[in-house]
């Protein structure tokens, strides 16, 4: 059966006040008998029925402090793809437990998890080792739906469960909720969210999850904020596996990506900077909101150092017309001058140009190598 929704948002929980979360843990054994009680205590009529389709709206966030940079390299990268099958199983992940489909969301596909308590880990050749670098990222997009649940969960573990069980990272995760995080003893509420309760996600909104980690040091943002900083975490990651806690919940968007060189010492070495966290809406010149992350630390670079001056070259993957991609990779290119003149930049510091597909840095054969070739370049002159 397909799985489509047009710009609205099917069974969102509804009538249950998200009660606060004082001194209360939330493990697993504690989210079995929670929710059992949710769900005899949830009540859902006919009307809140109709009024829970909600059109998906991009959350109106200001981004001018983020300061996560992803990896040089995507080593992993499922948006979902286009070519995937609604209703069938996401090709380029492997399921550990539960039920999850492709579906279908404002036109986009999303993995949807269709059941409580669904795994997925990455289909990866060396599930079974430990894949991650000592320095990665990883990102992901989530949709909480409107409504009150102890559900309202997703866990992101840092190993694979079910190639990998015995890892001690595979049963550490960070807890994503609808306007928190929490890893370990850590847990914070995104600003402004303090006094609403843990459960509650009062409109339905997609979530932008990013993952730092380097060497032992371990951070999480939520959206524009980082909620999360350990400085000596006790595992090694080595591998993902994400759950899903309630039976309407979709993700989009993820990517791993190891990490690299400071941006001024990639100056210094290659004369440019190469970036692939700038990210656009499809087919625009639109700037996605987590593309302020490396924009800002570029900003910052050229406040300080007074003397650069930097190229902004677009470049995109080969999906489509090679015409309309050079002239996309030039809009895309001018957006990212504008933005940093904007911020402040003296505009005889910058110009733009693009190239299109004519440049690309890996194979277009994989998601991955389309994920490197779509790119940005600060190239100093």
């Amino acid at each position: 059966m397909d799985k489509v929704f047009d710009s609205a948002e099917k069974g969102a929980e509804d009538a249950v006040t998200g009660e606060g979360k004082s001194g209360e843990k939330k493990t697993k054994a504690k989210e079995d008998n929670q929710d059992k009680e949710n769900s005899n205590e949830t009540n859902t009529d006919n009307n809140a029925e109709t009024s829970n389709k909600k059109k998906i709206q991009k959350t109106n966030i200001v981004w001018s402090k983020y300061d996560f940079v992803p990896g040089d390299q995507v080593i992993f990268e499922d948006a979902p793809s286009a070519d995937e099958e609604n209703g069938e199983f996401p090709s380029r992940w492997d399921l550990y437990k539960g039920n999850v489909e492709i579906g279908e969301v404002n036109g986009e596909n999303v993995i949807m998890f269709l059941s409580r308590s669904s795994y997925i880990v990455p289909y990866l050749k060396n599930s079974n080792e430990d894949y991650l670098p000592d320095v990665f990222t990883l990102e992901l997009d989530i949709w909480f739906s409107k409504g009150s649940s102890t559900a309202n969960r997703l866990w992101i573990y840092l190993g694979d469960q079910k190639n990998n069980n015995r890892a001690d990272a595979a049963h550490k995760s960070l807890i994503v909720m609808p306007h928190s995080l929490e890893f370990g003893e850590s847990e914070k509420s995104y600003p402004g969210t303090e006094n609403v309760g843990w459960t509650v996600e009062k409109e339905g909104s997609w979530k932008h999850i990013a993952i730092a980690y380097t060497k032992g040091k371990f951070k999480a943002y939520f959206n524009d904020t980082r909620l999360i900083n350990i400085p000596h975490l006790e595992v090694n990651p080595s591998g993902i596996t994400i759950e899903a806690s309630n039976d309407n919940m979709y993700i989009k968007n993820i990517r791993i990506a190891k990490g690299g060189v400071k941006y001024y010492d990639r100056v210094l070495t290659d004369g440019k900077i190469i970036v692939n966290g700038i990210k656009f809406d499809v087919d625009k010149a639109t700037l996605k909101p987590e593309s302020m992350g490396p924009i800002n630390k570029i900003y910052k670079l050229m406040k300080k150092k007074k003397d650069l001056k930097f190229s902004v070259e677009g470049h995109t993957d080969s999906d489509g017309d090679e015409a309309h991609n050079l002239e996309l990779s030039k809009r895309r290119a001018k957006t990212v001058m504008d933005k940093l003149i904007s911020m402040g930049i003296s505009p005889d510091r910058l110009k733009y140009t693009g190239f299109g597909e004519s440049k690309p840095l890996a194979t277009n054969a994989t998601p991955e190598g389309k994920a490197n070739n779509r790119r940005v370049e600060f190239v100093k002159f």
